[in-house]
């Protein structure tokens, strides 16, 4: 099905959904490496305009891609909730941008909507707002889980402890760790990404983790981020695996190349929670994401990055997860080239990921060939912020050493914190009093004195 609008003289014509949702994206290289974005500014608009005329009924009735050829299609359209969708299906997608923004939205409305919505209904919405409507409407949506602290509460932000190592040296590691907690991050999780793949080295880095968690009593989840195979297997052996972690894409095709399936996730989703090592929740999945991953893969079917990006959140939606975190900005500048794009996705990802009622993190970070600085950085950390983000990433000195990225650091979550009034998790946050790194949430002067460190004496 066609659409078509007319702006003066001239009529614009769309062949079908998918190529009227990519004309609307605004501007980002990845599209345009893939020949889907609008030729010019004003097509763009015209695309914009016939969007926000189009009833939120056409996504239930014009898949962007084929029903018969792709699982996640099937996930989006089976699992759709008509009750929770009745509440706005009578508006287009314009009214809809509206509706988000008025007093009508509440954090209880939204909630209640979030089962109606298709993800392709949300990035069309994405589409047609201001950075200012991502920020206003993403901040209105609350979504709550639980492991072994409690996460998105309100006026509280997250922080995943990122001790990554080149050479998964054991000590580094540890120093990380330990550096990171004395800054009072670590709440979301401590969570490595291994250099390696062997079996047994990720079992070395998943007791270490399990071993500092349980010698200082840290109320926290760790994970080391292998394929959920390798997971799958060593939670057989008895390993002591608390969060599953897997990168999903919004396409079937672009979820094969990562090796995964919606099979294999339901297998490691059940075999997660059997384990119950959560104590105060039992949300067990950790998933990650980013704009350009099926277009990557030559897996994107010409939808729009953007687009494929919101259906990865239809895969992770299924799950209830502990964490989702859109690693913005690390696949490169051929899909967002600078500051100015990973900013636009970053605030993108987190609207769409809170509208389909998913715990929504980012890693703020860019690769050092990007045309972007700790500046836009900054910018993005302080908007998500503002829009509520569920947790950000925290590395030593912003700089990771293992994956070749530039990231956020500590200081940039104190810096959150300080502007911001944020609190951590309730669990998290009372132990670090505990263990006198905080007073009333802000940190204390430390030497050799405490009570952590002088736990750690004489521990290899």
């Amino acid at each position: 099905m066609s659409h078509a609008i007319a702006i003066g003289p001239r009529t614009y014509r769309f062949a079908d959904l998918k190529t009227l949702l990519a004309r609307a994206s605004p501007l980002r290289s990845g599209d345009q490496l893939a020949g889907v974005a609008a030729a010019s500014a004003e097509e763009r608009v015209a695309a914009q305009m016939c969007l926000a005329d189009l009833p939120l009924k056409v996504f239930l009735n014009q898949a962007v891609i084929p029903y018969e050829e792709d699982e996640v299609t099937r996930l989006i359209l089976d699992s759709h909730d008509q009750a929770a969708f009745a509440a706005v299906s009578h508006l287009t997608v314009g009214g809809l941008r509206d509706w988000l923004l008025s007093d009508a939205a509440t954090a209880e409305t939204l909630a209640a909507l979030a089962p109606g919505l298709t993800p392709e209904m949300a990035a069309a919405v994405s589409k047609l707002m201001r950075n200012q409507d991502l920020v206003l409407a993403a901040r209105k949506c609350r979504v709550v889980t639980a492991f072994r602290n409690t996460q998105g509460l309100p006026g509280r932000m997250g922080v995943r402890l990122q001790p990554n190592h080149p050479a998964d040296d054991a000590r580094a590691i540890a120093a990380a760790t330990l550096d990171g907690l004395l800054y009072g991050a670590g709440d979301a999780v401590i969570g490595i990404n291994p250099a390696g793949d062997s079996p047994d080295d990720i079992r070395s880095l998943l007791t270490l983790l399990d071993e500092v968690r349980q010698r200082y009593a840290i109320p926290t989840q760790s994970c080391v981020l292998t394929h959920v195979t390798s997971t799958l297997d060593l939670m057989r052996r008895g390993a002591p695996v608390d969060l599953v972690f897997q990168s999903i894409a919004g396409t079937q095709k672009a979820n094969a190349g990562f090796g995964v399936s919606l099979a294999v996730l339901d297998e490691a989703h059940q075999a997660a929670r059997e384990l119950k090592r959560g104590t105060v929740g039992d949300n067990v999945m950790y998933f990650e994401t980013g704009q350009g991953s099926a277009l990557s893969a030559n897996a994107h079917w010409g939808v729009d990055q953007q687009t494929c990006e919101a259906r990865a959140y239809a895969v992770a939606r299924r799950y209830s997860p502990l964490l989702v975190n859109t690693v913005v900005g690390f696949i490169g500048p051929e899909y967002l080239y600078n500051g100015k794009q990973i900013i636009r996705a970053g605030l993108e990802d987190h609207f769409c990921g809170k509208l389909l009622g998913l715990p929504m993190g980012c890693d703020i970070c860019y690769t050092n060939h990007a045309e972007a600085d700790q500046d836009d950085m900054d910018a993005l950390l302080t908007l998500l912020g503002a829009a509520g983000v569920h947790f950000i990433i925290g590395v030593p000195g912003a700089d990771d050493i293992m994956l070749g990225y530039q990231s956020t650091s500590f200081h940039d979550a104190l810096y959150l914190r300080n502007v911001l009034g944020l609190k951590r998790a309730p669990e998290f946050e009372d132990w670090l009093e505990t263990m006198e790194i905080t007073r009333g949430g802000r940190l204390l002067p430390q030497d050799r004195r405490q009570r952590l460190l002088a736990m750690m004496e004489g521990v290899a």
